[in-house]
């Protein structure tokens, strides 16, 4: 008889990267309201890329602390936690009235993310049965779909009236709170079974010495580096970079950036699975040395042709992040929290010293030659070569 523990838990895959949509969703919601605020608050481009840096470097500075504490002990209602602390952040951004105001909005937004990263990516692998890259997929989805649905949402909720209407978003919020107590009974059950068979593995495929399993994972955190402050600049400055080049208006700005986030999100899908079945490596060697063309030629070339780059960009590039964590979780699958807080924690906080930097470059140059400049940044990650295949090392045992 199979153990139910090693059997891919798909609806609880589905309940985790449905809470990741509400979660990420919340989070987009910041970027995409920053033309709103920059017109009625009068902000500088500095003052929005610090805005980027409370959230996101609050969130990086938890999220590895919180990964490492839920190793050694785990809490099962953490992320219903995080999503009560998100749901004060919204309140504050629905009713902030300047800038401290809505920093504090940003942290507290942050906070929640940063204890919902690492444990939701936790249970993602849990619920796996040893299909990881699968498993981080799914989660990834629900992320990405959510970061790429919330300039639309913005767009038609929100920017036509007022700044109030943020708070409509806490709605999301609570049919989270539903779906993460399911998940919550799920979590509990799965401990209580783990620790009376003790049929977990959580013995690593490799042998390698402590400062090659180190070179590994600052070689991954590289790419992260190189990847995420590009992604700062798509992300939280797109909006701006159109307006400026093509005289768009912030309505069809936002519905242009929905096209690069949705396209993310669906280069998401691909990530995981090719990984499972190709092999990692294969994968972030993709990510990085297809998308450089694109990424080099975007700021030369006109409106239709800005979207097919952005769609293709976000195509490749997302491919990574699902590869990346599932190789590192592979390495070291006894700290998956730690992990999984890390890699979450080092791509938030990267983004936002990115943000401020580009910020304060925005405001000394200009937002196009911000993308000029940024499209060098993902040649970076060509020290992708230096990782090694840990796919044949895994068959090789297998054999």
């Amino acid at each position: 008889m199979k153990n139910k523990i090693s059997e891919t838990t798909f609806q609880i895959l589905y309940f985790i990267s449905f809470s990741h949509l509400i979660n990420d969703l919340i989070q987009g919601v910041i970027p995409s309201v920053y033309p709103l605020l920059k017109e009625k608050y009068h902000l500088s481009f500095v003052q929005i890329g610090l805005l980027t840096f409370a959230f996101q470097f609050s969130a990086s500075i938890l999220q590895p602390l919180i990964g490492y504490y839920t190793d050694k002990r785990p809490q099962v209602y953490a992320l219903i936690f995080g999503f009560l602390i998100s749901t004060f952040g919204v309140l504050f951004l629905s009713f902030a009235n300047g800038f401290i105001s809505i920093i504090i909005s940003c942290v507290l937004i942050g906070v929640g993310s940063a204890i919902f990263h690492p444990e939701s990516s936790r249970i993602a692998n849990l619920a796996s049965g040893g299909k990881i890259g699968v498993a981080q997929s799914i989660f990834q989805i629900g992320g990405n779909l959510g970061t790429a649905i919330a300039p639309l949402l913005v767009a038609l909720i929100v920017l036509p009236d007022s700044q109030e209407l943020i708070i409509v978003f806490i709605i999301p919020l609570i049919i989270g709170f539903f779906i993460l107590k399911k998940i919550a009974i799920w979590h509990k059950k799965y401990l209580v079974n783990i620790q009376l068979k003790k049929s977990i593995v959580s013995i690593s495929n490799f042998d390698f010495p402590k400062k090659k399993m180190k070179l590994i994972l600052g070689i991954l955190l590289v790419i992260i580096f190189s990847k995420f402050i590009y992604a700062a600049s798509l992300s939280n400055y797109y909006s701006f970079y159109l307006i400026e080049k093509f005289n768009l208006s912030i309505e069809q700005a936002q519905i242009h950036l929905f096209i690069y986030l949705f396209s993310y999100m669906l280069g998401t899908i691909i990530g995981g699975p090719f990984g499972d079945k190709f092999g990692r490596l294969y994968v972030i060697w993709f990510s990085v040395l297809g998308a450089i063309p694109f990424i080099l030629m975007l700021p030369y070339v006109s409106l239709f042709y800005t979207d097919v780059f952005m769609v293709t960009i976000g195509l490749i590039m997302a491919s990574a992040f699902p590869a990346i964590i599932s190789y590192a979780q592979e390495l070291l699958p006894k700290k998956l929290g730690v992990i999984s807080g890390m890699f979450y924690g080092f791509a938030f906080g990267v983004a936002a010293v990115g943000s401020a930097l580009i910020g304060l470059l925005a405001d000394f140059t200009s937002i196009y030659f911000v993308y000029q400049l940024c499209s060098f940044l993902p040649l970076i990650g060509v020290v992708s070569f230096f990782l090694p295949n840990i796919n044949k090392k895994i068959k090789l045992k297998k054999h």
